[in-house]
């Protein structure tokens, strides 16, 4: 049997764990939230729930993954052997790839959008014109369906590479180069007429809007920025060296993930609101708003709206890879270890299986557009399913059996790295509390809210 591969260090896990929770929700999602329901006020209710709910979340997964070091169903089988928690393995396998079936289609968008910017650009016109635009892209069947396949094809060839030689090191040239063209893109969008407006939307705090539905959003997004109850974070986890302090690890991670979503948030806001539009939720923030805003840009400034146009959709597409191909992992680690196949085989079993689905997805914005399920679109339906039920109904097994069936002293065990990680007994007392008792108090608000809202 071939030997188990590991990240290279704590900076190489983090670095991975990052890129499997930065992903296109913290450029679009974050900053909308931020700006509808409180500016800054927000902002400490979401950094507040990082700490308090996702941090012991996040460290719930990666017990598990780094305890047995294991893909999701093989760590069920060994810390619960002959209990039908297994059942949570095997959920955490579905999960994620049902994610990434019609995440790579969005994915396959920002491939899409890249190359106009780097061919034909975006024409100046009505910000109608730019929608009816990205309407008429993603309803066509042909290029959308050659984006989310190539863009799949990507994620295939990173991971089939590897966990050290394709992920790792994948993500230890991206996440850099990430940060780096969210922060020029930023600088850029605080030096526009009119940027200061943005800012304001960020930061300026409105309390008035702090209600429990606000409360509960923020809580619901630094859940779901970071990954939580789908496997991907227990899968990395298993890839981290035994001696690894999974509490530096977690912290480092929800960091990063944190400070990515406040740059965004710069980086996108000011420049909406230099162009005089109001901002939107969704991916129309993505590609309809902004390619109107660089093509606005494009009049006085041709050369340098291409540029910026180039950068930003390169952002957009290195955020969706690594977390896509964190997803990706989960799928190709069960079929290696579980089901014994080479590692190629399993990358290209679940390419065709992702494949298959995805296209559907992705047609249903067009010639499928008919077919519905419970009166939603199929990629509608799919997103439903894993956002509101499977994605919380993870987290929340996660989090009971780390908190009320392994034992406190094996939990113990991982979080100190076996005695070596020293840090005061109030840090795990108040890690075992928030994991018992309050992280699934709050998995349950985040799912009655998702549902019902």
């Amino acid at each position: 049997m071939a030997r188990r591969e590991h990240f290279g260090g704590r900076s190489a896990a983090i670095l991975a764990l990052a890129g499997s929770a930065i992903g296109l929700g913290n450029i679009w999602r974050f900053p909308y939230m931020v700006g509808q329901m409180g500016g800054a006020a927000f902002i400490i209710i979401y950094l507040i729930s990082c700490v308090l709910l996702s941090l012991p979340i996040f460290l719930a997964e990666a017990v598990i993954g780094h305890r047995t070091h294991a893909g999701t169903f093989g760590a069920m089988e060994k810390l619960a052997p002959g209990t039908k928690w297994k059942w949570l393995g095997l959920l955490t396998v579905v999960s994620p790839l049902i994610i990434l079936s019609y995440y790579s289609v969005v994915g396959g968008w920002s491939l899409g959008y890249l190359w106009q910017s780097l061919t034909t650009g975006f024409h100046a016109g009505e910000i109608g014109a730019v929608s009816s635009a990205y309407g008429a892209f993603i309803s066509s069947p042909g290029w959308p369906l050659l984006c989310h396949t190539l863009f799949l094809l990507g994620c295939a060839w990173i991971v089939s590479a590897g966990v050290k030689s394709g992920i790792e090191k994948f993500n230890k040239i991206t996440m850099p180069l990430l940060f780096v063209l969210i922060v020029l893109i930023m600088v850029y969008s605080l030096s526009l007429p009119g940027a200061a407006a943005g800012v304001d939307y960020l930061v300026r705090p409105d309390f008035s809007k702090i209600t429990p539905s606000a409360v509960a959003a923020a809580m619901g997004q630094s859940f779901f920025s970071l990954s939580l109850g789908v496997g991907t974070i227990l899968t990395y986890a298993s890839y981290i060296r035994k001696n690894e302090n999974i509490l530096a690890t977690g912290l480092g991670t929800v960091g990063f993930d944190l400070l990515f979503a406040l740059v965004a948030g710069f980086a996108i806001m000011p420049a909406v609101f230099a162009a005089g539009i109001e901002p939107g939720a969704g991916p129309g923030l993505i590609f309809e708003t902004l390619p109107y805003i660089f093509s606005k840009m494009g009049v006085v400034a041709p050369a340098l709206s291409a540029i910026v146009a180039v950068l930003f959709f390169v952002t957009i597409a290195c955020a969706a890879f690594t977390s896509a191909i964190s997803m990706y992992e989960v799928g190709v680690a069960y079929l290696v270890e579980q089901r014994k196949l080479s590692r190629r085989k399993a990358t290209a079993l679940i390419f065709l299986g992702t494949w298959t689905l995805g296209a559907l997805c992705s047609l249903s914005f067009g010639p499928l557009a008919e077919l519905k399920l419970f009166g939603l679109s199929l990629f509608s339906f799919c997103d439903m399913l894993t956002s509101n039920f499977l994605m919380t109904f993870g987290g929340l097994l996660f989090v009971l059996f780390v908190g009320w069936k392994m034992d406190k002293a094996v939990v113990r065990d991982e979080f100190t790295a076996g005695g070596t990680a020293r840090f005061n007994c109030a840090v795990f007392d108040a890690f075992w509390f928030l994991l018992r008792y309050i992280a699934p108090l709050a998995i349950v608000i985040i799912f009655i809210t998702n549902f019902f809202a």
